[in-house]
């Protein structure tokens, strides 16, 4: 599940292809409260922005756009590793392995469903709003616990932790793209390489792995491919191969480009705004239709799929859907596009965390 993602992306400093920890979400409309922002960055107080790479010169494709398919939903279901127990008030109660977990969701506009005593059986809540307190704390109304706990998902063992920005660690929406992946990845019967750009704590990237590709993980936040390498020996996979990058990630695309790198599957998850390793300046609106365009460069001639998610932005998934389908004009394939939702147990609500769109050969 991915830089860190627990301040609202709105108010973090603009990141050219980091992850920190913080992340989700707001799918449309003003940002949420538990919007998430990546993780500061390691940089010296007196370090400047450095200069951008010259913009791409991008033109329309002439092709044939690619099929589509939308609204497509994307629906995660309560399971033994994860379960929205219930939601509103602007708060969610989550089920993370043996911890009961209680955190600001600002979406869940509804009333809760569950009485007050299973709210207050929780293990840890968030406290503090990121905007006017500064850096918010986890409460820990029975024993005090570590910073860091076992988890797992579909069978790979990973590590939650408890994080300042909110976050644990892990987006349980984005299982439904590592399933697709997966399925993408042991259809093929040929090697198969996967570019994970954003990575955060690298569970796609086990995923893949344990699928059977050659991953490369790339993300700005030292501390974030710290985590996901502990994530790699934890899960046993620490055989499998995958490269561990710290890097801006729209700065590594242009020297695969260079270099003649090609991959068969690309995820990209970029922040709203936010700052890279040496300060580079990213802007969503200004920057996704160069990295769009460049993870297109960067397929095999044989691709599988290209997959796009989008946290806290102001859109609606029609633009990210109408961008993926000009830059894989010619490519053939299919658009899918829609949003990523985790259904609830108490009710059966549907809570919204994202927009994606991903062209599948």
């Amino acid at each position: 599940m991915k830089s860190f993602r627990d301040k609202r992306r709105d108010n973090r400093p603009p990141a050219k292809g980091g992850t920190g920890e913080v992340r989700p979400h707001e799918a449309r409309g003003a940002p949420r409260p538990d919007a998430r922002p990546r993780e500061p960055r390691d940089m010296k107080p007196d370090s400047q922005p450095a200069a951008k790479s010259a913009p791409r010169i991008l033109t329309r494709r002439d092709g044939v756009l690619p099929a589509e398919q939308l609204p497509l939903i994307l629906e995660v279901a309560p399971n033994a590793d994860y379960a929205l127990l219930d939601s509103g008030a602007s708060q969610k109660l989550e089920q993370y392995g043996p911890y009961r977990i209680v955190r600001p969701e600002g979406q869940a506009i509804w009333q809760k469903a569950l009485p007050a005593k299973d709210w207050e059986r929780a293990d840890a809540i968030f406290t503090g709003d990121t905007d006017e307190e500064g850096i918010g704390r986890w409460r820990f109304p029975k024993t005090p616990l570590g910073e860091t706990w076992p988890m797992k998902h579909d069978g790979i063992d990973y590590l939650g932790r408890f994080t300042s920005f909110r976050h644990v660690g892990v987006f349980p929406e984005q299982a439904s793209h590592w399933d697709h992946m997966a399925g993408l990845i042991a259809a093929a019967k040929r090697p198969v390489k996967v570019l994970n750009l954003f990575g955060y704590t690298g569970l796609a990237s086990l995923v893949a792995a344990r699928a059977g590709a050659e991953v490369t993980h790339v993300d700005a936040s030292k501390k974030a491919i710290g985590w996901a390498r502990e994530n790699q020996e934890m899960a046993g996979l620490g055989g499998k191969p995958i490269r561990w990058i710290v890097d801006d990630a729209v700065k590594f695309a242009e020297r695969e480009e260079r270099r003649g790198s090609r991959y068969d599957i690309i995820l990209f998850d970029p922040p709203a705004y936010g700052r890279g390793p040496k300060g580079e300046v990213w802007q969503l609106f200004e920057d996704l239709p160069d990295l769009t365009d460049l993870c297109r460069a960067i397929l095999t001639p044989k691709p599988l799929a290209v997959v796009l998610t989008a946290y806290s932005i102001r859109a609606s998934f029609f633009a990210i859907h109408a961008l993926m389908r000009d830059t894989f004009a010619g490519m053939g394939g299919k658009v899918e596009s829609g949003e990523l939702i985790i259904r609830e147990k108490s009710a059966g609500r549907a809570l919204s965390t994202s927009l994606f769109s991903r062209w599948v050969a």
